[in-house]
């Protein structure tokens, strides 16, 4: 198998931010608006670099929603940053309506996802976004798995015509794909070959699954590595083939059972390749208070759950 070394520890938040400062330099209509937060969801280094095109919106997401489509209408291509579960589920509504329905270019930036958002409690901590942004027609949902695609996923956004969620944590996660690679929306990125069982990860899990790779290398058991960092459109061909080639599959995600990576897989191989399949998800329960260790410990997103769900999965061969 491939390995992977940690390069640093950075926030996928951060990396978004670094890529919105050059996608604004390579098109002057890309224009960026906040909920009063731009520090907190790094646009403030876009706010610096550009101040004639950042919009400070105030606490005011659905009025934030609002103003990005009309920007849009006018040929810019809009980033709104603010928390993910503020800028998903407080204006669901705003983005169904104005923004999804009528397909619009505007790029919905959700920081501080998952449950790694630790300390700030169940409130702030959003489990269920990805369910509401790919159950939406024309949204595009990315997932990025590090600092480096998150970087580079925000570029993809810029180029790319037509609405898309991008879904970022807060905490510091190592970094360990190879900087400036290219993103492709919609094409899954193998990272390792196995013939065992498949891995199917997303965002921050992505690590913890190449970190169970090499435990299950230890006994003998070969795992394939997927980073489905684009979870609408799907790669179904790359689901497919290599669910075909392991014959067991594990999905791995910082997000409830319902509605995430995982149903998206399952529906996949219900229709093109029936495969015994295990989850590494949160078990349709809120978060609560603690550190980004204590979260993904307490709520079993740990290499060594997966691991387990590994084990289990192979018994069903």
């Amino acid at each position: 198998m491939t390995h992977y070394e940690k390069q640093s520890m950075k926030e996928l938040r951060a990396g978004m931010g670094e890529g919105l400062v050059e996608a604004g330099k390579r098109n002057e209509n890309v224009v960026a608006l906040s909920a009063d937060v731009k520090g907190s969801v790094k646009m403030d280094g876009f706010a610096k670099e550009f101040p004639e095109r950042f919009i400070q919106c105030g606490i005011a997401e659905a009025n934030m929603v609002g103003i990005a489509a009309g920007l849009s209408l006018c040929g810019k291509v809009p980033f709104l940053g603010g928390f993910a579960e503020f800028v998903t589920g407080r204006v669901y509504d705003q983005i169904r309506q104005v923004v999804a329905y009528s397909n619009k270019n505007v790029k919905i930036c959700g920081s501080h996802a998952g449950i790694s958002l630790g300390e700030d409690g169940a409130t702030h901590q959003t489990m269920e976004d990805i369910a509401l942004m790919k159950a939406l027609p024309n949204m595009t949902v990315l997932v990025p798995a590090d600092f480096n695609q998150a970087k580079a996923a925000t570029l993809a956004a810029a180029e790319h015509v037509g609405p898309v969620y991008l879904r970022l944590g807060r905490s510091k996660m190592p970094c360990f794909l190879p900087e400036d690679e290219k993103f492709e929306i919609g094409k899954a990125q193998l990272l390792s070959e196995g013939k065992d069982v498949t891995l199917f990860a997303c965002g921050h899990l992505v690590w913890e699954a190449l970190q169970a790779a090499e435990a299950l290398e230890k006994e003998g058991i070969s795992a394939e590595v997927i980073n489905i960092h684009t979870i609408k459109p799907l790669d179904v061909e790359a689901i497919v083939a290599s669910a075909r080639k392991t014959r067991a599959v594990v999905t791995c995600e910082e997000h409830l059972f319902n509605g995430g990576l995982g149903d998206s897989v399952a529906q996949t191989l219900a229709l093109h390749c029936p495969t015994p399949m295990e989850y590494v998800a949160v078990d349709d329960k809120f978060g609560e208070s603690g550190t980004p260790d204590e979260m993904l410990t307490n709520y079993h997103l740990r290499a060594a759950d997966i691991v387990e769900k590994v084990h289990k999965v192979l018994t069903r061969k």
